[in-house]
């Protein structure tokens, strides 16, 4: 019976020593584990009924599909070879691609170095020094001797992570990499947005200026005939000031449509990584391009888990949960294997002989006992940035939201504007058709023609206005839900 009761105590003590082992070997990560924001309870984007249609304009009606797949490449869909040639430009040549790139890359190659902490750090070390002895320092009287000593010695040391600290090190490194990979996608999805409704820009600047033009020759033929008139005293000399003023302002037009338009290609040569003397953008015509009928909406739970800006946040939000558990565990003791293997001598030859050998084996414990504060206070201010980034998540999902809401809000009076626009151009179109009608019969004078043609121009510039709009809010809408990078070829 004793000899059973002390092999039982022995079986106890020995997996007690295994339990220690584990523990130390294994241990656990102290601070938060992190979990996921929750998408926000909302299930729209906009006050009252969500927007299922725009009103019909030019015989094109667009249509919200809630729900819908959103396409990679969604500049495909205004069906412009040019388009698609200028952001295949951008993607290859813009610096900020490539320097996002580069940050992500870096991200991964830090990761890859902190992952080593997890693995045994050895290091081998050759030293060659020549002393001097004396032995008077240990109360001898012999004379000093002078030596040649070589040491070659391999040292290895392992770190228990008992505590986690180092886990959430690495966990931070691993948020860091989530970080920039979201910057990249987010900066793919900028570029191609502004390529698209810069190059929708710079073509309704062109066709304004050209508009423009043609409305300054009418607006100076107007003037000339009624300062002919205004000589032979049929009409008062106040009219030919009151159409010079209205040329002058017309004319005060075009230089800043130039200027927008030369700002809209050296915009666009940037994007391609290239100085605006190195290239030019194609020319593209309002007509060239395709509306797109079917404009999908994710829903604001998608939303959270697709755009690139609030994956960064949360990725953001990730990395400081982390950082509490750093400092979390520096409040810990902390935990060292090393051990030493090496050869000394007086002689290099006879370094490798079998008196030459030493070795050390121990282990470290160190404790933080006073540190005045530092410690605790590092632990509360790593929780504030935590909730720091937690408020900065929420705003930027809000700030999302609000986006897309704006830019669904946006089509809408898009449609209505460019209706509008389109009415204004029709009826000034046909009141000009009716002029010439009656030019042509001899009922209306050739000045009558010119005012109605001047109106017409008026509204044709209001018109490529709305039309530009609206083209540049359907790409805006693309944007602001993600760019659809998921649905790229390759993703899972």
């Amino acid at each position: 019976m004793n000899r059973l009761r002390d092999k039982n105590a022995r079986i106890r003590r020995t997996w007690g020593w295994h339990g220690v082992v584990m523990f130390f070997l294994a241990g656990c990560a102290v601070g938060p584990d992190f979990v996921r924001p929750a998408p926000p309870e909302v299930d729209r984007y906009t006050q009252g009924t969500a927007p299922a249609t725009t009103v019909p304009t030019d015989g094109q009606t667009q249509h919200f599909v809630q729900g819908a797949g959103i396409a990679a490449d969604w500049w495909r869909l205004f069906n412009s070879a040019k388009v698609d040639a200028a952001v295949q430009e951008a993607f290859t040549g813009n610096q900020s691609v490539e320097a996002a790139q580069a940050s992500l890359r870096q991200s991964q190659d830090n990761l890859r170095a902190g992952y080593g902490v997890f693995f045994p750090q050895a290091d081998a070390q050759f030293d060659a020094a020549r002393q001097k002895f004396s032995p008077a320092r240990f109360g001898e009287s012999s004379a000093a001797s002078i030596f040649n000593l070589f040491t070659l010695q391999a040292s290895v040391s392992y770190v228990l992570d008992v505590f986690g600290g180092e886990r959430r090190i690495v966990e931070g490194l691993e948020a860091q990499v989530d970080l920039q990979r979201a910057t990249v996608q987010g900066t793919y999805i900028a570029l191609s947005g502004n390529v698209v409704t810069t190059m929708i820009a710079r073509a309704a600047y062109r066709e304004e200026i050209k508009a423009t033009e043609e409305l300054i020759v009418l607006q100076k033929e107007q003037v000339d005939i009624t300062e002919a008139q205004a000589e032979a005293g049929t009409i008062p000399y106040v009219n030919v000031l009151s159409l010079r003023s209205q040329l002058a302002a017309v004319e005060a037009t075009l230089p800043p449509l130039r200027q927008r338009l030369d700002q809209a290609g050296h915009l666009l040569a940037t994007l391609a990584g290239k100085a605006p003397a190195q290239w030019s953008p194609p020319q593209l015509e309002l007509a060239e391009l395709t509306l797109p009928a079917d404009l999908p909406v994710s829903l604001p739970s998608e939303l959270v888990r697709q755009r690139p800006d609030i994956l960064a946040a949360e990725a953001q939000l990730h990395s400081a949960s982390s950082d509490i558990g750093v400092a979390t565990a520096a409040l810990f003791p902390s935990f060292t294997l090393n051990g030493t293997y090496g050869k000394n001598n007086t002689s290099l030859n006879d370094l490798f002989a079998g008196n030459s050998t030493f070795w050390t084996m121990g282990a470290n414990v160190t404790a933080p006992l006073f540190h005045g504060g530092t410690l605790w206070f590092k632990r509360k201010a790593a929780i504030e940035g935590y909730r720091q980034s937690l408020a900065t998540y929420r705003q930027t999902v809000l700030g999302a939201f609000a986006q897309v809401a704006d830019t669904l809000r946006a089509l809408e009076h898009d449609a209505e504007f460019l209706a509008a626009q389109s009415r204004a151009l029709g009826a000034a179109e046909e009141a000009l058709q009716l002029v010439q009608a009656n030019f042509r019969a001899g009922t209306a004078n050739y000045l009558q023609i010119l005012i109605a043609n001047v109106q017409y121009h008026q509204a044709k510039l209001g018109y490529l206005q709305a039309q530009a709009a609206r083209l540049q809010d359907t790409a805006a809408l693309f944007v602001a839900l993600g760019g659809g990078w998921w649905n790229a070829p390759g993703k899972p």
